[in-house]
């Protein structure tokens, strides 16, 4: 499975913001865009860029991207799939990108991170409908059951990332057994997509 596998908290500061990449880790102190939020590189600190319309394009697509943990080629498979969708381009890329089985378990709180839920799929802990996923990719559709398989719901990391963690499950989906499982009752709506994100401005770009 191909993956960045750099310094995370390198792409919070290159956008100048934090994507909550690191889990806990971003809620504290020792985040690095805490201590130096300009961009990374020798010359990051002294660097000044005109605010050109295709930047500000750029920077969105290539935040949405790292939020979500997409390479380019996925993300414009999903793109291009989201233009033959009826509705908002858009709305239909993040609806997509919300729905991978990453993200719901990211969503659910089994992962303190979307990096984290993400390798809780690849190793197996996540079952659809009853059957292991083991691809993070993988699209949920309305009315999936997801769950964390039987044996995986005693791990420490997973328990502690249900215990503990402040995060509230989005209103498309339905929590159940403590927390263990949802339901996908419904589409996510872009109200409820959470992410500091134009949508409209990466439509325009790959438009062009």
């Amino acid at each position: 499975m191909a993956r960045y596998t750099g310094p995370v908290c390198r792409l919070c500061r290159r956008e100048k913001m934090k994507l909550f990449l690191k889990g806990a880790k971003c809620d504290s102190m020792k985040c690095p865009i805490e201590r130096r939020p300009y961009p990374p590189g020798e010359h990051g600190r002294d660097r000044v860029r005109q605010g050109s319309e295709y930047l500000a394009q750029l920077r969105e697509k290539q935040k949405a991207r790292r939020i979500y943990g997409v390479l380019e080629k996925q993300f414009v498979n999903l793109y291009e799939q989201a233009t033959h969708q009826s509705g908002i381009t858009g709305e239909n890329l993040l609806r997509m990108l919300e729905l991978r089985l990453d993200n719901v378990a990211y969503r659910a709180g089994w992962g303190a991170s979307r990096s984290q839920a993400r390798q809780l799929v690849r190793h197996g802990h996540v079952q659809v409908n009853g059957k292991r996923v083991t691809i993070p990719s993988y699209r949920v559709r309305q009315g999936d059951v997801v769950a964390l398989v039987e044996k995986s719901r005693q791990l420490i990391i997973i328990r502690h990332n249900v215990d503990t963690l402040d995060r509230q499950v989005p209103p498309w989906l339905e929590a159940e057994a403590g927390g263990l499982q949802v339901t996908v009752r419904s589409l996510p709506e872009r109200e409820h997509i959470d992410v500091p994100v134009r949508e409209q401005l990466i439509i325009e770009l790959y438009s062009k």
